[in-house]
Parts: structure tokens; sequence; C-alpha cells
């Protein structure tokens, strides 16, 4: 931990585990903690003996699917946009030289 950090208590599975992290992102970590613990206890679902690296792995994947699929969306957005603003360009451009003739 860096000089400003402060330890965090967060629980995962009725599991406390103690991190560091800068005070301004104490409650973007809880938050992010409640979420995983939740994403957690959704695979684990009602089968309590399932092994806790394996219930940690799965929402880990779960949670990169997602962030993969809303960066393509992401991009997917990106390129309308462009491709958009291009085409306002060549309008604006067209009704500028008709403009000057």
């Amino acid at each position: 931990m860096s000089t400003t950090s402060e330890a965090v208590s967060i629980r995962l599975l009725d599991r406390e585990y103690t991190v560091g992290c800068e005070p301004s992102e104490r409650d973007d970590l809880l938050a992010a903690a409640r979420m995983l613990d939740s994403k957690m206890r959704e695979i684990r679902g009602s089968n309590r003996m399932a092994a806790l690296d394996r219930v940690a792995v799965l929402a880990a994947l779960n949670f990169a699917h997602e962030l993969q699929q809303l960066r393509g969306d992401g991009d997917h957005r990106d390129r309308e946009i462009s491709r958009t603003l291009d085409e306002l360009h060549r309008k604006l451009d067209s009704l500028f030289d008709a403009a000057i003739r």
C-alpha cells in the first residue's frame, strides 16, 4: 500500500478480505465488492459446497465477457459516430460550396 492508501475490509461469500485503496476510491471498491459478491452468490447458487476458487474464476470470466462486449459495443458506436460526422461534413461542404457560387 502507498502512504495514502487505507485498509478496507470487504466480504465475498462470507469471507473477509482486507485490501488497500486510495480514500477517494473506497466507495467504488465497496460497490465493486458488492457486485462481485452478488455474482459469486448467483454462480454458487444453492451448491454451498462449490469450491471458492472455481466460483471466483467463473465470476471473473463473466465480468471479463461483459467488459469485452461493452468494449465491442463502444467500438461499434465510435465507428457509427465517425461515419455520421463524415456524412455531415460532406453535406456542410456541399452547402458551403453552393453558397459561395
